[in-house]
């Protein structure tokens, strides 16, 4: 199949999977559990890594959909797939910013699936970010935190800013480092699905298709207890534990295992 018919055919399945998104959300949330509500969800994101070619390959202790204890889930961030990729295992909501709110499709979407706003640049933001993320954790909510902050290439690890953990601290919750890797299909790094620097979103969605089929790796890492532990520590924890998982090293630190952390037995 040409190159460019390829392309074609992904973006236009892709524009009718945000249309279906758009119909269950509107649709059939208001009048759906909770429960089904994130099947809905793991079966729409699976789907859009469908349509890009994108192999999903799970490693350690993946998350139960039927716990009721709060999860804060850390994980690296390469590109906008992340978010899909983790609701494409268990539903979980994500921390973005404020701005995403107001996105025509993308922001209904967004407050749709039980998104967490925070407003950058504001006084207290990050405190009422954390209280409301700590108050979804309370509630038994798996909660998605990426805590570099922004977009890397998957083949480093940028700091980890340890803001938005207090919540886990103060719920208290659990936290489960996640470690993201893309790769071809012969077990190469892949950069082509990073969404970095001044690339637009379609720009991603394009390289993304153009280079599947690919597969990312999802590996879910040992869970530590937050209560009456440091956010500084359990941001250092979980970067050195993703930073050994993906075989790079954690800005500023040597690879080693921060010592007196619990690790959860839940």
């Amino acid at each position: 199949m040409p190159a460019s018919l390829k392309l074609a055919i992904g973006l236009t399945r892709l524009a009718l999977n945000v249309l279906v998104g758009l119909l269950i959300a509107g649709l059939y949330f208001p009048f759906a559990g909770q429960a089904r509500r994130e099947q809905l969800i793991c079966w729409w994101a699976r789907g859009v890594l469908r349509i890009c070619g994108i192999d999903l390959r799970l490693e350690g202790p993946v998350p139960d959909p039927s716990e009721q204890a709060g999860l804060m889930l850390l994980a690296n961030h390469v590109s906008w797939l992340d978010i899909y990729v983790l609701n494409a295992v268990v539903a979980t909501r994500f921390v973005a910013k404020s701005e995403i709110r107001g996105w025509p499709v993308f922001g209904y979407l967004a407050r749709r699936t039980g998104t967490l706003f925070i407003e950058r640049g504001r006084r207290h933001a990050v405190h009422r970010a954390n209280a409301d993320i700590a108050a979804a954790l309370r509630q038994g909510a798996r909660v998605g935190v990426f805590p570099e902050g922004t977009t890397g290439d998957g083949l480093v690890l940028l700091p980890f800013h340890a803001n938005l953990i207090q919540a886990a601290v103060d719920a208290p919750a659990v936290l489960q480092p996640v470690a993201l890797r893309y790769e071809t299909l012969t077990g190469q790094p892949c950069t082509a699905v990073a969404f970095v620097g001044d690339m637009t979103l379609l720009a991603s969605i394009c390289s993304t298709l153009r280079a599947a089929p690919l597969c990312v790796r999802v590996c879910y890492l040992a869970r530590i207890d937050a209560a009456g532990v440091s956010r500084h520590v359990l941001a250092r924890q979980a970067g050195v534990e993703i930073a050994l998982s993906l075989g790079v090293d954690v800005p500023g630190s040597r690879p080693e295992t921060a010592p007196g952390l619990p690790v959860a037995r839940h």
